[in-house]
């Protein structure tokens, strides 16, 4: 047992090690576990009986993967995506899986072997997605509403996916009264699930919610237990399965989000485990083997489900630029895809050279798109003249100019910092036209009948409906690097400049605002501190900071 200790520890140190690496590169640490497999996979350090010991802990981490996404997904938010989200997002789905189909046959594999490969080219990594968003600020954005929309659809149908496929035993055939079958104990699995949450386990769990100890081996007993119910004999899918039904019977309790936080680092451990184990069935010699089918499916990915996406948006009648940011959000596969894979080879459906020819595809989507993700404004200015038959000429998003611009103020962004500044200048009968990226806040503010544009600053057109030129002054709260430096680009080729007061949310960020031509740049944490000690000198600072008290909390409301 001393070399299977030795073994296990060997994986978690190079995988700690490449993670780490792979943080500074901006990638996602699924790509450290899986080059970790890749090294170790033939160098034969790891013996015959640890794989088989390490395979039956990547089976525990997806089980526990699943177990999670079914305590943190909620039916009821598939009715508040929106119905473009859903259009998109199924849209995306029929077209990739029948254009990978034809793809995958077209290369010579089975019909069985194309109908997983296409299922897996269909589903993007919502996890990484909406991380990158996030980082980028976009999250509050039409595209990222929209993306993180149809995301959670491509979410749904791939447990369903998975739910029935695994309800196939390996050899079976499809047929109308398999199929039959398969339905019928999903809608009974499900109804009993439904019924357990409803009823029973809400009891339970607040009772064990007193010790966090208890609830906590509860939560793994009922996952576990779930999971070996639900892939025994008697009703015949997978423990995957079984652990996602486990998780859903506990969504609607009241401690599902303490169960969450407990169980999560434990999932963490034992899915690194997973895609360590996928990365060893990808060596050189199957890489020869896989290249030329695993970069056309790539090219497919990257290129070809970014066009569906765009197609879709703009027979929507949404802008160029929302469906080419939206369309670079399905340009990589998901864990899901990975993880149905696995699955199909376990049911004997496909092989496990079909496993590692998904596993290659993920490798190069996962790395490329997100360059292709963090730097998407920087490529739709280069490729924006090629775009325009993406876009009708009845968009949603059109702005109309209501009327001519002169010796007034630009300001850019108005949630949060942008909103107090916003009721200022208001509240001095300034001349105000707002530019923001969040489709609710223009809503509202043109409800309020506050003069306001939808779009990107650094847009020409967003520009030219602004008359930055004629501008006196340009506030610029948001906090994006490249938005800030691309606006005073822009701003310096005006024969007359308008003054510029930028936010930074470091000192470092503002030297170069500064070096770049802004008059003057905000930092947060410096100038919280300078109103603090305002206050504070001031004689009646108690009745300060209860006014401010008092004026704040409507901003704290609101958001």
């Amino acid at each position: 047992m001393d070399h299977i200790f030795f073994e296990i520890t060997l994986v978690v140190v190079v995988a700690a090690i490449l993670a780490i690496l792979f943080r500074y590169l901006k990638q996602p640490p699924i790509l450290a576990y899986i080059l970790t497999g890749v090294i170790l996979g033939p160098l034969a350090i790891i013996y015959l009986q640890s794989q088989e010991i390490l395979r039956s802990l990547s089976e525990i981490g997806i089980t526990l993967l699943l177990f999670m996404l079914g305590l943190e997904l909620r039916f009821s938010e598939l009715r508040a995506v929106g119905k473009i989200s859903i259009i998109t997002g199924i849209g995306q789905i029929v077209f990739t899986t029948l254009v990978g189909f034809v793809i995958a046959t077209l290369l010579g594999f089975s019909q069985t072997a194309a109908f997983y490969i296409a299922i897996a080219l269909t589903f993007s990594s919502t996890i990484i997605i909406v991380k990158l968003l996030s980082d980028k600020k976009d999250l509050n954005s039409l595209y990222g509403k929209i993306s993180v929309g149809f995301l959670l659809v491509q979410d749904f149908v791939a447990i369903l996916a998975l739910i029935f496929l695994s309800g196939f035993a390996a050899g079976d055939g499809v047929s109308a009264y398999s199929f039959l079958i398969v339905i019928l104990k999903a809608v009974v699995i499900f109804g009993w699930v439904i019924f357990l949450s409803r009823k029973f386990l809400p009891v339970i769990t607040n009772r064990l919610a007193r010790s966090e100890e208890t609830l906590f081996l509860f939560s793994i007993a009922w996952a576990f237990g779930i999971a070996a119910l639900v892939a025994s004999p008697l009703i015949g899918f997978s423990i995957e399965i079984g652990g996602f039904l486990a998780g859903l019977a506990l969504a609607n309790t009241y401690e599902s989000y303490q169960i969450t936080t407990r169980i999560r680092p434990l999932r963490d451990f034992f899915i690194i485990i997973f895609f360590v184990m996928i990365g060893m069935g990808l060596s050189i010699s199957s890489i020869s083997e896989i290249l030329i089918p695993g970069i056309l499916f790539s090219l497919f990915v990257l290129i070809g489900n970014p066009l569906i996406v765009m197609t879709i948006l703009g027979l929507l009648g949404y802008r160029k630029r929302t469906g080419f940011l939206a369309g670079l959000t399905v340009a990589q596969i998901s864990e899901f895809s990975l993880i149905i894979m696995f699955m199909g080879a376990r049911l004997g459906h496909i092989s496990d050279q079909d496993v590692a020819l998904i596993t290659f595809v993920g490798a190069i989507t996962f790395i490329l798109s997100t360059y292709m993700i963090i730097n998407g404004n920087k490529l739709y200015r280069l490729l924006s003249p090629y775009l325009d038959i993406f876009e009708r000429e009845n968009i949603h998003e059109k702005n109309v100019k209501s009327r001519d611009y002169k010796n007034h103020i630009v300001l850019i962004g108005a949630r949060r910092m942008g909103s107090g500044i916003l009721e200022a200048l208001i509240g001095n009968s300034e001349d105000v036209v707002v530019v923001d990226f969040n489709p609710d806040i223009i809503q509202r503010l043109k409800e309020e009948g506050i003069e306001s544009y939808f779009g990107d600053i650094a847009d020409l057109e967003i520009q030219d409906l602004v008359a930055l030129s004629d501008a006196r002054l340009v506030i610029s709260t948001v906090s994006d690097m490249e938005d800030n430096l691309l606006l005073l680009q822009s701003l310096k080729k005006l024969k007359k400049k308008p003054k510029v007061v930028m936010l930074a949310l470091e000192k470092f960020e503002a030297k170069i605002l500064y070096e770049n031509g802004a008059d003057y740049v905000v930092v947060p944490h410096i100038a919280g501190g300078h109103h603090l000690a305002k206050i504070l000198v001031d004689q009646n600072h108690m009745e300060l900071i209860e006014k401010y008290r008092i004026k704040e909390e409507k901003y704290l409301s609101d958001d």
